[in-house]
């Protein structure tokens, strides 16, 4: 085992010392050491259930044979983090969290892991440590919240408090109700309803078999994850038993995989730049361009908030990760039969899934014909750019409009509140990218505000920052290569027209390459905000999101 580099022999007594000091009995020095990474704080909802958790993963691994060993990792809420400087940090914690776990298992040779995660940055953080340190581990990702109700009206986070932002300064709903959504929007801990970015990563972690099954959509409430955490912990003493560590279970055809679900679901367009990072640190070929590919291939079958009223909790219920896995096997699309920390195999696994068809669409029969997310190109973004197709409306596949060019998030909301973007704009927001934000910042803000204020089929919104997974209407990010490098989104002037062709994938804007020329012979170098702190390191050695955004 590899602990024994700090257990065995006469040269280790000091470390047996410590180690029984921190209460390690003289019993459980031969038992596997098992670190459980664990992302709990009572800041972030998603997060703020951990300690049950915690519990059960550990009583499972003593269970099982094992010595267990909690250990904390940050997590940023990106819903808090929105809308301000403290959302620049919410990407470079990915990377700072998967350096954490790296050093705590490296420094103290653990023999396996769990790591409990949840919220956005924090799943993809864990699975790039994890491949990273190809040592035995299990993901327990905590679940998602229970939808809330007002006045018989489910509710969810984007719904209830983003979009009602927007309704309240249009004038639909007065203080009172603003309030009341306030409230009854988030009735319990856990991740945000839909199929945000929280939960696109669950269930592809999931899919990817780095969880054990329905993990991804059983409610953080539940006596269910309090079972799969503990059974997590029963199993990594096992696969640490037999060796059976994340590069075993996740290769180049597990990552085409987690495309296909993706795509198929209607991810987050997040969730793109994270399979990338997860690919690069575990040394997998995987581009941009496999998402186009297989996009061209694969239908939408599922279709839940903010892009429709279902939630996890409905998606749960009507099957899960192993209903939609079972759906796309039947399909015959190009799903691979590959080991999982459960076990058993993505087939067996999906020959025993209970499917409603009522929500997972049969793949002759899918939401639409449409992929969920959609990878586009142009001289706007000859490096591609991403886009949530799910949450497009069909009549605005094909967009025109008029450029109204920002350089930061806060000018377009200055703008959006003050009642300056109207019917056929288009908003550019740029120098929000992984190196110009730096952090490449969410705009739910924004998009939500849109989508409020009733613009959200008739204005669009182009960036070379992220978008939440709660993001819907006409939004196109990680726009590359981005303004700070220099990228075409700087050379676009107001009332430029740019023209959105989601279904050829296309997004240009009219200007001829002669003009765009001249435009760079006078653009301004650019100029940092962040001299000094992590935001400084990060924007130094961070690459663009058609990379991951890796460091």
């Amino acid at each position: 085992m590899r602990s024994d580099n700090i257990k065995k022999g006469i040269a280790h007594t000091p470390h047996r010392g410590l180690l029984m000091a921190a209460g390690v009995s003289r019993r459980n020095m031969d038992a596997p050491f098992i670190g459980i990474a664990s992302s709990f704080t009572d800041l972030v909802p998603g997060h703020a259930g951990m300690r049950d958790l915690e519990r059960q993963i550990e009583k499972g691994i003593h269970t099982g044979g094992g010595q267990a060993f909690i250990f904390g990792v940050p997590a940023v809420c990106d819903g808090i983090a929105m809308g301000h400087n403290g959302m620049r940090y919410s990407l470079p914690s990915r990377d700072l969290i998967a350096d954490c776990i790296e050093t705590m298992a490296e420094g103290h040779q653990l023999d396996g892991l769990v790591l409990l995660s949840n919220c956005d940055k924090i799943t993809p953080a864990m699975l790039i440590a994890a491949v990273r340190l190809n040592v035995p581990t299990i993901i327990v990702t905590a679940g998602p919240m229970l939808e809330g109700e007002s006045r018989c009206a489910k509710l969810t986070m984007i719904k209830g408090s983003f979009e009602a932002v927007g309704k309240f300064r249009n004038g639909e709903i007065d203080e009172q109700r603003l309030l009341e959504l306030e409230e009854e929007s988030c009735p319990t801990v856990g991740s945000c309803q839909g199929m945000y970015t929280a939960n696109t990563m669950a269930c592809l972690t999931e899919a990817m078999g780095m969880s054990l099954p329905l993990c991804a959509t059983s409610a953080a409430v539940s006596s269910k994850k309090k079972r799969i955490a503990f059974d997590s912990g029963v199993r990594i003493v096992e696969l640490v038993k037999n060796n059976i560590t994340p590069r075993q279970i996740i290769d180049r055809e597990t990552l085409i995989n987690a495309i296909i679900c993706d795509l198929a679901m209607g991810g987050s367009t997040n969730s793109i730049m994270h399979l990338l990072a997860i690919a690069n640190a575990a040394s997998i070929d995987l581009k941009i361009d496999d998402f186009d590919i297989w996009g061209k291939k694969v239908h939408q079958i599922l279709k839940l908030d903010p892009a429709a009223n279902p939630t996890m909790t409905d998606f749960h219920y009507a099957g899960g990760v192993p209903a939609l896995l079972k759906a796309l096997i039947e399909a015959k699309v190009g799903m691979k039969d590959k080991m999982t920390v459960s076990g058993l195999s993505v087939y067996d696994i999906a020959s025993n899934a209970f499917i409603n068809r009522e929500l997972i669409h049969s793949y002759s029969a899918p939401v639409t014909k449409e992929p969920g997310l959609g990878i586009l190109y142009g001289n706007i973004a000859p490096d591609g750019c991403v886009t949530k197709i799910s949450g497009i409306d069909s009549s605005c596949y094909h967009f025109e409009g008029k450029a109204k060019c920002f350089d930061c998030e806060e000018e377009a909301m200055s703008a959006l509140e003050n009642d300056k973007i109207k019917d056929g704009d288009v908003i550019v927001i740029r120098y929000e990218g992984p190196k110009g934000g730096p952090g490449m910042r969410e705009m739910l803000a924004p998009t939500s505000l849109l989508v409020g204020k009733g613009l959200g089929k008739t204005v669009a919104l182009i960036t070379d920052g992220r978008f939440s997974g709660g993001t819907r209407g006409i939004c196109i990010g990680h726009v590359c290569p981005e303004a700070a490098n220099g990228g075409n989104i700087a050379l676009i002037e107001n009332g430029d027209i740019i023209q959105i062709d989601v279904e050829n994938r296309a997004i240009n804007v009219v200007v001829s390459d002669d003009e765009l020329q001249n435009r760079r012979n006078s653009l301004k170098p650019f100029v940092s905000k962040c001299n000094s702190g992590y935001l400084a390191k990060y924007a130094k050695t961070v690459q663009d999101a058609s990379h991951g955004a890796i460091v």
